[in-house]
């Protein structure tokens, strides 16, 4: 095993769509796993400041495109990003960073992208959403090729039975307009699109 990560597995979800105490099941920061806790998904949902994000099709894409970016700008490879409704998966190589601050300046990108789309879409700026990101996220890290690849197969298959919308980055066509991606549709059969 090798004393520094060959790659983060990041993951992050959207606002409100896995608050503490879910009845899924949740992570608390420096704890892990937790059980369900119905009275304090209850509190937290009180407590939230704005609704709850799903992003649609094109935001996920906005999110995809920033995270792709970011990696090209800071050197970073990307192996692998697929963004849904409601979190983000992201596999990247980093060197000299450690992982919560890769992924928090991704979720940063992001944010700001989606900020910028509502802009052009004509809301005002006392309108803007703040809130679109959960506070932290996870951060796996990998150290040899058979994690690697099993992240990035995770990442760009494992999140729904009919395929996934995800690319991998040296996979990617290229862009046709700066807030849109075309990705490389990976084990999805057109008849489910």
């Amino acid at each position: 095993m090798h004393d520094d990560p060959i790659a983060f597995f990041l993951t992050w979800t959207c606002y409100g769509t896995w608050l503490p105490g879910d009845d899924r099941g949740w992570s608390k920061w420096n704890k892990g796993d937790q059980i369900p806790q119905p009275n304090l998904a209850n509190w937290c949902q009180e407590q939230m400041l704005e609704s709850v994000v799903l992003l649609d099709e094109a935001e996920r894409g906005i999110v995809e495109c920033a995270v792709a970016d970011h990696c090209q700008i800071r050197g970073w490879k990307l192996h692998a990003v697929n963004c849904r409704s409601n979190h983000c998966h992201v596999v990247v190589t980093a060197g000299n960073y450690d992982g919560e601050q890769v992924r928090d300046q991704l979720k940063s990108w992001g944010k700001r992208r989606l900020k910028e789309h509502q802009l052009k879409m004509g809301d005002a700026r006392s309108q803007l959403r703040e809130q679109w990101w959960t506070r932290n996220g996870s951060v796996r890290l990998l150290f040899d090729e058979t994690s690697l690849e099993a992240a990035i197969l995770y990442t760009l298959e494992g999140q729904d039975a009919g395929g996934s919308h995800a690319y991998r980055q040296d996979e990617t066509p290229k862009r046709s307009n700066p807030t849109t991606i075309s990705k490389t549709r990976i084990g999805t059969d057109p008849t489910n699109l």
